[in-house]
């Protein structure tokens, strides 16, 4: 336990100076940056080679931290929240576009936000203070890393750190757009979503 808070300290003094790091999330391995840099959130798009106009989510720690960067939520997306999160869920909503660079947002105006259900994911957010990307570690287009094993070692190579630990659902996040109203599935992954 030790060794691994260390790990964490050493992760977000990197993200603090704007570096890039990968990092298990209960899902899936992440790669990530904060919210807040523009030049890392480029660096990490050219990295992981993803067409700029390809939104990206964030992972919060909280319906809190969420709400500093939306639009504000509607009782059905708290809903939403209260029952799937921490989990994975990845929601979809209209964002405050000034806190939210163009690039995560893929030009447009929504922001796709999880709160993942994960001590090292939600320990190096908490220690932050800020979202973090959290798209999956891959090259664009390539298989979702679930073990360590599947992380490709040319995309480890340009990153400033790695987590390792355990993706214990092994399985993508379920992603819905709640930004027109009547919500829809966009990608079914890990959580079947009932209202």
């Amino acid at each position: 336990m030790k060794e691994m808070k260390k790990e964490l300290l050493k992760a977000v003094r990197i993200l603090r100076k704007g570096g890039v790091v990968v990092f298990p999330t209960d899902t899936a391995y992440g790669i990530g940056c904060r919210i807040d840099n523009q030049k890392a959130i480029e660096r990490l798009f050219k990295m992981r080679k993803r067409p700029k106009t390809q939104a990206v989510p964030v992972l919060v720690d909280s319906m809190k931290m969420a709400q500093k960067y939306l639009q504000p939520l509607s009782a059905e997306v708290k809903n939403l929240m209260k029952k799937y999160w921490p989990g994975g869920l990845t929601i979809v909503y209209p964002c405050q576009t000034k806190k939210v660079p163009s690039l995560i947002r893929g030009g447009g105006k929504t922001l796709g936000v999880r709160m993942p259900d994960h001590q090292i994911a939600l320990g190096l957010i908490q220690k932050l203070g800020v979202p973090i990307v959290g798209t999956s570690a891959n090259f664009h287009g390539g298989k979702t890393p679930c073990e360590f094993e599947d992380l490709n070692p040319n995309l480890l190579k340009k990153v400033d750190f790695v987590i390792n630990g355990e993706c214990p659902k092994g399985q993508a996040s379920t992603v819905i757009d709640c930004s027109k109203g009547q919500w829809q599935v966009l990608r079914q992954g890990v959580v079947d979503v009932t209202m």
